[in-house]
């Protein structure tokens, strides 16, 4: 089962959704988002499954969403932070990355990593995935732009705990408490915003 196979008023309210919550995260004003990063920041170092060592997969924050820089800089040096890449077969891959290494634009034209596919990582590799998203719900749900990228890439997570851990990062006001799941989403441990921590795994 895929997203083309919604019924068509079901996808439309989605779309719908999707557009309204991009809008609301792009008013944002550019001091609002800086807050809103460092605090973010602090919340992923405080989860309690955050990894000492090992691979962490983030993003490159685009249209609206939220910085995951200030984090990356603060991670323990034990870790190596990475970014996705897309595969030729719609499943991420993960390249690590400091922030003076060259990146190239994907077809979508975020930037990625320009190294080699066989230095890439899979998704099981990882001991902590941040993911974005465009909306959650409120027992772990995540609404993403609809492309099934990291549900693909992370189905391994159906049926296992992690790691990999997988949290959201959002602003607050992205969170939608109607928000069902479908059957190919993956839920999320937790999402982090900048103000607060939604632990799914302990319903809190």
């Amino acid at each position: 089962m895929n997203p083309e196979s919604d019924p068509p008023f079901h996808a439309a309210q989605r779309r719908q959704l999707r557009e309204d919550l991009r809008m609301r995260r792009r008013a944002l004003s550019a001091a609002a988002r800086v807050s809103a990063a460092e605090r973010l920041a602090d919340r992923l170092l405080d989860l309690p499954f955050a990894p000492r060592s090992g691979h962490v997969a983030g993003y490159w924050a685009n249209d609206g969403e939220i910085d995951l820089h200030p984090w990356q800089l603060r991670l323990p040096a034990t870790c190596t932070y990475c970014l996705p890449v897309l595969g030729e077969d719609r499943r991420l891959r993960f390249a690590p990355w400091r922030p003076d290494a060259p990146l190239v634009p994907n077809r979508f034209g975020i930037p990625e990593p320009d190294i080699p596919t066989s230095a890439l990582l899979d998704a099981v590799d990882m001991a902590l995935v941040i993911l974005p998203l465009v909306g959650f719900g409120a027992t772990g749900q995540r609404l993403g732009m609809g492309g099934g990228w990291y549900d693909r890439s992370l189905e391994f997570r159906r049926d296992r705990p992690g790691p990999p851990w997988l949290v959201g990062a959002a602003f607050e006001l992205q969170r939608c408490d109607t928000l069902e799941a479908e059957p190919w989403d993956v839920p999320l441990d937790a999402v982090c915003t900048e103000s607060a921590t939604h632990d799914f795994r302990t319903g809190t």
